[in-house]
Parts: structure tokens; C-alpha cells; sequence
């Protein structure tokens, strides 16, 4: 049988969650929370950051710590709306090639 997974991708967190014998399952995170910050980073010494550690660094290292991008999915770069959320959070964004939104380090 295929395995099942769940994904609950929020602003502010997330959770997934696997079925077990017909029920569903909250995955825990590695610090045993049923929640995860929905926050990713990159540290100054280049390494990849999801969750609670990405969200404590987020203070020293704004510019490379995305959060609230769900406020972005499904938006064009152009429309009004976006471009008031995009003057709320610290990191860069750009126009992407099809009109959409993305991290304005991908050009780097």
C-alpha cells in the first residue's frame, strides 16, 4: 500500500502529517513539536536553515531568512498587493521570468 502524506503549509507554520492504519499522524519535528515555523534561511557560513533554527537566527541574518512567502504564491510581481507585502519582510525579491515572484538571490 502507498504511503500518505499531508502537508499543511501555513504563513506562520506548518505541519504534515502521514496515515497510520487508516488514521491520520502529526509528524513531529526534531524538536518534538507538531508544528514547524514556516521559515527557511541561509546562515552567514552557507548552510541551510528550516524551521525553529531558521526563525532564531532571523534577528542577525535578516536578509537571508524567507518567511510569509505563502502571502506571494499565486501572485504576479506587478499587482498592487504584493508589492505591499514585499516592502514588509527584509529579504530581496524579484520579478520572475513568467511575471511571478521569487527570491531576489537567484540572480546571484
Amino acid at each position: 500500500m502507498s504511503k500518505i502524506l499531508g502537508i499543511d503549509l501555513g504563513t506562520t507554520n506548518s505541519a504534515m502529517a502521514i496515515v497510520r492504519g487508516g488514521e491520520p499522524a502529526i509528524i513531529e519535528n526534531a524538536e518534538g513539536a507538531r508544528t514547524t515555523p514556516s521559515v527557511v534561511a541561509i546562515s552567514k557560513t552557507g548552510e541551510r536553515l528550516v524551521g525553529l533554527l531558521a526563525k532564531r537566527q532571523s534577528v542577525t541574518n535578516p536578509k537571508n531568512t524567507v518567511y510569509q512567502i505563502k502571502r506571494f504564491i499565486g501572485h504576479s510581481f506587478d499587482e498592487p498587493g504584493v508589492e505591499k507585502d514585499r516592502k514588509m519582510v527584509p529579504f530581496e525579491t524579484q520579478k520572475s521570468a513568467n511575471g511571478g515572484i521569487e527570491d531576489g538571490s537567484a540572480s546571484r
